[in-house]
Order: structure tokens, then C-alpha cells, then sequence
């Protein structure tokens, strides 16, 4: 039997949010919380899925921070490779109309996995090149030994679907496919299926850790209201539907896990800024995290 002591969940938040994510992690470990070492199980979703790949690929967490603070720092835009998308303004109207329509979370994830399919049309052809820069950024293409769920939504059904080293699916597909928010980029094939970005379904998919005794839920978005700016503006979150991060650490405690979230303070969400994919705003936004990171350490007790 696999140990279920501690989870981590890492959620979705775009190039900041996996800065800052990585800011986090360093900083826990700076004063001897090492969950790169510690977790039993890492949730990744769409942002925090490639955090998560990180996260488990035996790099410490000190030169994780480093790999961050060395990249050269350019404007939006800047020397990128741009791939085909829609325009953003567009995007989010688009997701405000779908969550205002829903009935139910699965309704919700039909009608994104529609418009991802639907956007196909234009941002198709650039899946193959879109899967080899998830690749590049990866520390390694192949599954960690230890457990580390990747997580996405099928398109066709609306169905979570969660990637491990036991689906058969290789993890760059599998953190292309949780990265693939629609409207931005192409849903991504795997084994005949279409699959669209799993922050569609919860940012976090934390109840995804239900059975562990103690979970930490590392989220760039969970102090944003659904009408911010942000990776998943106009998303709807409804409490009914158990899709937001209150609803499943409350379902979490109530399995008798002891839940720990850890959101951006005002530090960071400053150095973050509400361009989610300023990939200038990553150094300073991982530096905040490191700081907040060390204060938090404070907090987080096991038991």
C-alpha cells in the first residue's frame, strides 16, 4: 500500500502562477520543509501540472528557484514563439456565456469542451509544435517513480480525466492536455480522445486527494474572485457544484484530512500582476513567493 500521508495540489495560474509556484516550494524548503521529498502524491493542474513535473523530477528545490531567477526576463511577446489563438477579450466572453448558461459543473465542461473543438478549426494545426514547446519546458519526459496525478477534461464528455504513470499516456501529452485551455490552443488528441485544460474543472481538483491525511493546497488563483483577470476569468465557480477551492477543502475536512491552503499574499499577487502569461512578471513573482514561502513554513503542521 502506497503511504497517504501527505498530499500537494498544485493549481492552474498560467507562467506566473507556475513561478510562483516554484517561489513557494523553494521557499517552504529554504527552512526545512522539503514537499518535493515529503509529498506522497502531487495533483498537478493545467499551470501546476508542469509544476508538478518539476516538483517530482529529483531537482532540488533550490535549483528549481534558480532555473527561474536565470531566465532572461523580456515583455510580452518578446523573442516567443507565437502560436495561432483567438483574442483573449473574446475568450473570456466566451467563458463568461458558458457559465452563465450551465446547469451543472459536467454541463459547464461540455459546452468548454465544445468551444475548445470548436476553436480547433483555427488553433488545430499548431498542436504538434504547441506539444514540443510543453515538451522543452519539461525537466524530463518521462513519469517520476513516486505517484503524481496530471489532470484534464475530456472534451467529447465533459469527464475528468486523471493521468498518472499507469494510464498509458505519456506525460508530455498529459500536461499538454491540462494545459490546453480553449479558445488559447488546440485541445490535444491522446489515444483518439480530445482533451481540454483541467482547470475547466476545479483550478485545483483538490478533492482528487481525498484519503490522505494531510493536504496542501498550493494555489495561484484561489484568492481571486471568478471576475478578475486571470487564466480562467468568467469560469463559473459554484459552490453547489463543489468546483471551488472553499467547497473541496471543506469536503476534504470532512473525509478527516487536515488541509492546508496556501494562496498569494499581497506581495505576490502584486508582483504577479493580472497578466497571468507576462512571462516578465516571472522572476519577481517567484522572488515574493520564495518570502512568502519561508513565512508560511511557520504554519503548515502534519500530523
Amino acid at each position: 500500500m502506497p503511504n497517504k500521508n501527505i498530499a500537494l495540489v498544485l493549481g492552474g495560474g498560467g507562467s506566473t502562477g507556475h513561478a510562483w509556484l516554484i517561489g513557494i516550494i523553494a521557499g517552504l524548503a529554504e527552512v526545512g520543509l522539503d514537499l518535493t521529498q515529503a509529498a506522497d502524491l502531487v495533483i498537478g493542474t493545467s499551470a501546476g501540472a508542469t509544476a508538478a513535473a518539476h516538483v517530482r523530477s529529483g531537482t532540488p528545490p533550490a535549483e528549481l528557484f534558480a532555473s527561474v531567477l536565470s531566465e532572461v526576463a523580456r515583455p510580452v511577446g518578446q523573442n516567443q514563439v507565437r502560436l495561432p489563438s483567438l483574442p483573449i477579450g473574446t475568450v473570456f466572453e466566451r467563458m463568461r456565456a458558458i457559465g452563465a448558461a450551465a446547469t451543472s459543473a459536467l454541463d459547464l465542461q461540455r459546452a468548454m469542451g465544445a468551444f475548445g473543438l470548436e476553436s480547433d478549426a483555427i488553433l488545430g494545426p499548431a498542436e504538434a509544435q504547441r506539444r514540443a514547446q510543453v515538451a522543452s519546458r519539461l525537466p524530463r519526459v518521462e513519469w517520476p517513480e513516486r505517484p503524481m496525478i496530471v489532470v484534464a477534461v475530456d472534451a467529447h464528455s465533459g469527464e475528468l480525466a486523471a493521468f498518472d504513470r499507469n494510464s498509458g499516456v505519456d506525460l508530455v501529452d498529459a500536461v499538454t492536455a491540462s494545459t490546453a485551455l480553449p479558445g488559447l490552443v488546440p485541445t490535444h488528441g491522446i489515444n483518439g480522445s480530445r482533451y481540454i485544460d483541467g482547470g475547466v474543472r476545479s483550478t485545483e481538483n483538490a478533492d482528487l486527494a481525498s484519503g490522505y491525511a494531510n493536504v496542501v493546497v498550493i494555489s495561484p488563483l484561489g484568492g481571486r474572485t471568478r471576475t478578475e483577470p486571470g487564466q480562467f476569468e468568467g469560469l463559473r465557480r459554484d459552490p453547489d457544484w463543489r468546483t471551488d477551492l472553499g467547497s473541496q477543502v471543506e469536503y476534504l475536512r470532512a473525509q478527516g484530512s487536515r488541509v492546508e491552503v496556501l494562496t498569494p499574499d499581497a506581495d505576490s499577487r502584486a508582483a504577479m500582476g493580472t497578466n497571468l502569461m507576462d512571462l516578465a512578471a516571472r522572476i519577481p513573482t517567484a522572488r515574493a513567493a520564495f518570502a512568502q514561502g519561508k513565512q508560511a513554513a511557520t504554519h503548515l503542521k502534519f500530523t
